[in-house]
């Protein structure tokens, strides 16, 4: 699964460990999720969002871009993005 998790984390300071933490995931699971192979369930998704404090579509959407790949097929997903 292609995401900007990685980035996110990075962005707020935050390690793998310490999202497993908040997500209440271990983080061996969630690694696994967030890996290449990965396949996260929207459920698991909304945790990680909620614990990076972030909507579901920014953990896929790049800062510029208004297109996402879908993790499943890896088709180009069109995003409405909203500036406020």
């Amino acid at each position: 699964m292609e995401s900007r998790i990685k980035e996110l984390l990075k962005e707020k300071g935050m390690t793998l460990q310490v999202l497993a933490e908040k997500t209440g995931m271990q983080q061996a699971g969630l690694s696994r999720a967030l890996g290449p192979k990965g396949n996260p369930t929207y459920d698991t998704l909304c945790k990680i969002a909620g614990a990076l404090g972030v909507g579901v579509a920014d953990l896929f959407v790049k800062k510029d871009s208004v297109t996402a790949e879908c993790p499943y097929c890896h088709r180009p997903l069109k995003v409405n993005v909203r500036l406020v």
